[in-house]
């Protein structure tokens, strides 16, 4: 069974900077595409970033292209989102998410395991 454990939510001011971390368990975190998706206040659960399971393709949703770094490091079974440039629109419950299907590419829709979400707040 696949675990996931976010860290690093908080508030920041807006054009300030996060760092978000998701812990995973399990032999097969190399294998994993992982992403990470967002869900505003009153909205639904929306993709933010995903990437494959080598790290050499990245997907990222248009509102933080240029803003947002998805990374991974294999040796600690960690997924990394590095948020800078942060927005008030962007405050949101973050949750890191794994598709345990193999793959070549990010499929936003084959996530099939969720963390429990870390919470960002920006204020203006």
């Amino acid at each position: 069974q696949v675990q996931l454990v976010e860290s690093g939510g908080g508030l920041v001011q807006a054009g300030g900077s996060l760092r978000l971390s998701c812990a995973t368990s399990g032999r097969s975190f190399t294998s994993y595409t992982m992403g990470w998706f967002r869900q505003p206040p009153g909205k639904e659960r929306e993709f933010v970033a995903g990437i494959t399971s080598s790290g050499g393709r990245t997907l990222y949703s248009n509102s933080v292209k240029g803003r947002f770094t998805i990374s991974r490091d294999g040796a600690k079974n960690t997924v990394y989102l590095q948020m800078n440039s942060l927005k008030p629109e962007d405050t949101a419950v973050y949750y890191c998410a794994a598709d345990t299907d193999v793959r070549g590419a990010v499929l936003i829709s084959g996530f099939d395991h969720w963390g429990q979400g870390t919470q960002v707040t920006v204020s203006s």
